[in-house]
């Protein structure tokens, strides 16, 4: 039932979200990052993304694209990824794709027929990712779901896609979903809450804020106003880059 409940929740966010950002055009919109127009920004647990003029979904074992132009959505390609296939992430001309097993990195150079880049292999273990600049953001959690995973916070260096290699890892309590925007890195940490980080340096996330008075399992930071999903609602807070605080908005039961 929770799982169900995230799912439903997630999908409205993802898709407010992405018909706000599909209703403005660029020359270039492919290539921007998932706070930009033509992209489409859910949290990092979704399995469905929308990019450009393309929607991409993940299952088990596989992405799926479609060519949402038009009005009636049409399916240009299925790829093969590989097994325990759990979420994607949009950023520029690129797809990060969560697993069990890994973080894969695929090329959207040709929108319709992503290509396969990288793959950056850790212990089993539940696997969202989010990047921004030269780096992405991996939480690794144990669980029912995950068997024997650690609980990490890993900091990827994606500056050379072809060979992502981790500069960084912290010991977390159980994490979740996250989300990055500008020098802020939001970590949901499932009952026991959700951390702030200064990311300031990319490569050492210091901790600003522990709010640990709700439940927390993903989140999505977009112009100033974070939203966070959990089995006790739908929060809502306002941050600052400039000055690092964060102030409680509202919550939908």
């Amino acid at each position: 039932m929770k799982n169900q409940y995230n799912l439903i929740i997630s999908f409205l966010v993802i898709l407010l979200l992405c018909l706000g950002a599909c209703s403005e055009d660029s020359a270039d919109k492919n290539f921007q990052s998932p706070t930009e127009s033509g992209i489409g920004q859910g949290g990092s647990l979704a399995r469905f993304t929308i990019a450009g003029d393309y929607l991409y979904t993940v299952s088990t074992q596989k992405m799926t694209a479609y060519n949402i132009s038009n009005i009636t959505p049409q399916k240009v390609s299925e790829t093969i990824i590989g097994a325990a296939i759990e979420t994607i992430f949009p950023y520029q001309d690129k797809l990060f794709i969560g697993s069990q097993t890994g973080m894969y990195i695929y090329s959207r150079l040709n929108p319709a027929q992503p290509t396969f880049i990288s793959l950056y292999e850790h212990i089993q273990s539940c696997d969202p990712v989010v990047a921004q600049g030269n780096y992405a953001y991996v939480t690794l959690r144990s669980g029912t779901d995950c068997r024997f995973g650690s609980n990490l916070l890993d900091v990827i260096d994606i500056s050379n896609p072809s060979v992502p290699s981790i500069v960084n890892s912290y010991q977390m309590l159980n994490p979740h979903g996250l989300g990055v925007d500008g020098t802020l890195l939001f970590v949901c940490e499932g009952e026991h809450g959700i951390k702030i980080y200064d990311i300031t340096d990319p490569t050492v996330p210091e901790l600003l804020q522990f709010i640990e008075d709700f439940h927390a399992y993903d989140v999505i930071p977009r112009n100033g106003v974070l939203i966070i999903t959990g089995e006790d609602g739908i929060f809502q807070y306002q941050y600052n880059q400039e000055n690092q605080t964060m102030t409680y908005l509202s919550r939908l039961e």
